[in-house]
């Protein structure tokens, strides 16, 4: 298949959790595959991502997976978390470690009530069958939840004096900040109406996104083939109806 030495697996079309994932990897500038791309012929594609997930002692429950030598693990933040530390990309002091993992789940809680907004009542039945739920759904994740969420990272920033309100954690750029970055394109896909109103309130996370836009491996990684763009089979999708109608200039 390839002799890099991270494979990830995940699924190949949509960016999904394992975006956050692909972020690091890129930002590090790490030897890696991304194994869902791959032709079958040389061993990729969905096929071996299905074939990853609940087999071996340590079994996966979905992907992301990350394969290291030997060592086959999941979960996207606690994939992050490993690379992230591994490069350098977070201060090596042990709270900073714990506060930028902390960071981190607090997005992974964001993502998956973003996905509630258009699976809330059973992720195995289409968004079809469920289109009443989702539209109270996601009015309260728009009016309530990207509020909170989002103001609680600019709250962050501010807090972290150290970095002059531009970075979450010490005095430069650390993981998580990709993961933000992930978030707030995805709800700027998902709702860009609701973000033009909640976007005001939170200069600084949008800054932030910018920044982290601007980084040259980012700039390198979203021209690239790789780079697997917001679509309607993803977390993050885009249903008009369920954003918000009131905020459309």
């Amino acid at each position: 298949m390839s002799d890099a030495k991270f494979e990830l697996y995940y699924w190949p079309g949509i960016p999904g959790r394992g975006e956050f994932v692909r972020l690091v990897l890129e930002e590090a500038g790490a030897d890696w595959v991304d194994v869902g791309l791959l032709p079958e012929a040389q061993g990729g594609g969905a096929k071996a991502v299905s074939a990853m997930i609940g087999k071996g002692p340590v079994p996966a429950y979905a992907p992301p997976v990350l394969k290291v030598g030997d060592v086959v693990f999941s979960q996207a933040p606690n994939i992050c978390s490993y690379l992230g530390e591994r490069f350098g990309l977070v201060p090596s002091d042990e709270a900073s470690r714990l506060h930028a993992r902390q960071f981190q789940l607090t997005v992974a809680d964001a993502v998956a009530e973003a996905h509630d907004t258009h699976h809330p009542l059973a992720v195995m039945k289409y968004y079809d069958e469920q289109k009443d739920a989702a539209k109270q759904r996601a009015e309260d994740f728009r009016t309530q939840r990207i509020p909170k969420f989002l103001g609680y990272f600019e709250r962050v920033l501010k807090a972290n004096t150290q970095g002059g309100g531009k970075y979450l954690l010490g005095r430069d750029f650390s993981y998580p900040e990709l993961a933000l970055y992930q978030l707030v394109e995805g709800l700027l896909y998902a709702f860009p109406n609701a973000m033009r109103r909640v976007a005001p309130e939170v200069p600084g996370v949008m800054a932030l996104r910018q920044r982290v836009s601007e980084r040259p491996r980012i700039v390198a990684y979203k021209q690239s083939k790789r780079a697997q763009p917001f679509n309607q089979h993803g977390i993050f999708r885009h249903y008009p109806e369920l954003d918000d109608p009131n905020a459309t200039k």
